[in-house]
């Protein structure tokens, strides 16, 4: 059986497992192993989920497809709520009858993103809104999850903080993780990012223009890709000092060549008919580019830039273990592990990430309003 039939299965009969699952958590009651006070909870929780099933059954009869989702977001949030109170005062204590009720309310919320995934609203925005919900509902899970095993089993905090710690550690850091923020992000990966960037755009042109140019640039490209950049961090951090610049230095290396590369191929994308066509209408080679080749090649171009949004944020990151003043994603991720401070490690990780997925979405905004023609956009 393969595993996305196995899936399928699962998805399909979730109410039968999440049946099952419940009556394994009833045999197992109570939630803790040191007293019975989580009976009220395991008894509540069962019968919040048996409710919220039968709620989404009746109405998904009815073809009432968004009251199903709403039953079922509403039923499992709230059973995944009451079980992770209670966890408090209880952490490495839970017994099984606690991570089955999880398991059953993860069931229902994975119910919840199946139905979600069955709409087609009629309005723009509500397709907007509903490609938002999902896959929010799904990193939520992700979270409640992680919060609950970490808890429940009562994992080490130096191995694997949950959740909630690292929120905290998030909240009370702000003024810190804010100036590592722009020293990191607003002077270093901006400033490499743009001349980067930039600078693979315009050499891309002249390696268009020039032949033996594009010969040789283009395999230096690879090599030059293919560089370790634990190994051309040091080297910058000497040349350029200690202060962002060196770092700025680190991310135009990585960026450059990716759009070097995309852009060249990019200017190759557009097809002999249409390079005939404006030959038929005395186009030269400057009309010829800006008219048909450059709007032809912004597809890869908006692909390279995605892709340098995530390493522009990672060699700035990286680059910062080798030298930087006392601030920084990167100094403090190196510290503070030495510390053994983990949550704050986590905290500036989930920045990092949050930072990264920010930058990456207002490029892809960017390439929607740019390459509105283009297939992949009027498809969606």
């Amino acid at each position: 059986m393969t595993t996305s039939s196995t899936i399928t299965r699962i998805r399909d009969n979730w109410q039968v497992i999440a049946a099952l699952l419940l009556v394994l958590a009833a045999a197992a009651r109570p939630l803790t192993s040191t007293a019975a006070n989580g009976s009220g909870v395991s008894l509540l929780v069962s019968a919040l989920l048996i409710l919220t099933g039968l709620g989404a059954v009746i109405t998904r009869k009815r073809a009432a497809h968004r009251l199903s989702a709403t039953v079922l977001f509403l039923g499992a949030h709230l059973a995944a709520w009451l079980l992770l109170e209670s966890l408090s005062g209880n952490e490495g204590q839970m017994r099984q009858a606690f991570f089955l009720l999880i398991a059953a309310a993860w069931l229902c919320g994975w119910a919840c993103v199946s139905v979600l995934s069955g709409l087609t609203p009629a309005d723009r925005h509500a397709r907007a809104g509903l490609r938002l919900l999902i896959p929010a509902i799904f990193g939520a899970w992700i979270l409640i999850l992680w919060e609950a095993l970490t808890r429940g089993f009562g994992v080490p905090f130096i191995l694997l903080p949950p959740p909630s710690a690292i929120g905290a550690r998030f909240i009370h850091s702000l003024p810190i993780l804010g100036a590592d923020v722009r020293q990191t992000v607003f002077k270093a990966v901006l400033a490499g990012y743009i001349v980067g960037c930039g600078a693979g755009f315009v050499v891309a042109i002249l390696a268009d223009r020039i032949d033996f140019l594009r010969r040789g640039l283009l395999p230096i490209g690879n090599l030059v890709s293919a560089l370790p950049i634990i190994g051309v961090a040091p080297i910058m951090v000497m040349w350029f000092g200690f202060d962002w610049q060196s770092k700025a230095a680190v991310v135009i290396i990585m960026t450059f060549f990716p759009m070097l590369v995309n852009t060249v191929a990019g200017l190759g994308a557009a097809g002999h008919m249409e390079r005939d066509l404006m030959h038929t209408y005395a186009s030269d080679y400057r009309q010829t580019l800006v008219k048909l080749r450059l709007p032809a090649a912004m597809p890869f171009i908006f692909n390279a830039l995605k892709i340098n949004s995530t390493l522009a944020l990672i060699g700035a990151i990286v680059a910062e273990f080798f030298g930087t003043p006392i601030v920084g994603m990167g100094f403090r991720i190196s510290t503070e592990i030495g510390r053994l401070n983990v949550d704050m490690v986590w905290a500036e990780i989930a920045v990092a990430a949050l930072c990264g997925s920010v930058f990456y979405g207002l490029i892809a905004l960017a390439e929607r309003t740019v390459t509105f023609w283009h297939p992949s956009v009027r498809g969606g």
